[in-house]
């Protein structure tokens, strides 16, 4: 049964994920997403590649991305780099993280998500690497030479690493996307005859 106290204490800890820097951000050498916003978009991500898939169980993709990189509050997000070093006992850090709380559950769809068996997980693994080239995209944007440098290393994972058809087709679509269509195709000047006027 879950514990009042430990719900609480998990709200707070996640809320530390906020301001949490991600592991790639020595490499990057300017801001990028902390993992709370990476995981916001993962959840969106991840619901897209399902319901182009089809065939999937998409409260379970949502709870799972949601959970991807919780443990990341134990354990910290290692780079490429670091993790050449550094072994996160990410186990152990969801374990202790959901144990008495009211998202105990969560243990076994984290251990799941960790194995990449069910169609779900790999689903939402998808999606945690399709989001690193939206924000590399976004960063060349802003001017950083780094995504092109990285380039070939994004080809590679999206042609060996991805499992879904769905996500290679949204990684294709990526490279040539502009991220900042969304707000210049709205633009109040474009839509609303009046404006400015």
């Amino acid at each position: 049964m879950a514990n009042p106290a430990r719900d609480l204490e998990f709200l707070f800890e996640l809320g530390s994920l906020g301001p949490m820097p991600r592991g790639w951000r020595q490499h990057l050498g300017m801001e990028c997403a902390s993992v709370l916003e990476h995981t916001m978009r993962v959840v969106f991500l991840a619901l897209l590649i399902a319901r182009r898939e089809g065939g999937c169980d998409e409260a379970k993709v949502m709870k799972m991305a949601l959970l991807h990189d919780l443990a990341e509050s134990r354990t910290s997000d290692l780079s490429y780099m670091q993790k050449v070093y550094v072994a996160a006992d990410e186990p152990r850090a969801a374990t202790d993280l959901f144990t008495g709380t009211a998202w105990e559950d969560f243990r076994a769809l984290h251990e799941e998500y960790e194995g990449r068996k069910s169609r779900e997980a790999k689903i939402v693994k998808d999606a945690d690497n399709l989001d690193i080239d939206l924000e590399l995209k976004e960063l060349a944007e802003r001017g950083s030479q780094l995504p092109a440098k990285w380039q070939h290393f994004r080809q590679k994972i999206r042609d060996e690493k991805f499992y879904m058809p769905a996500a290679k087709e949204l990684w294709d679509r990526v490279q040539t996307a502009d991220p900042a269509a969304w707000h210049l195709t709205a633009n109040k000047w474009m839509k609303l005859p009046n404006a400015g006027r």
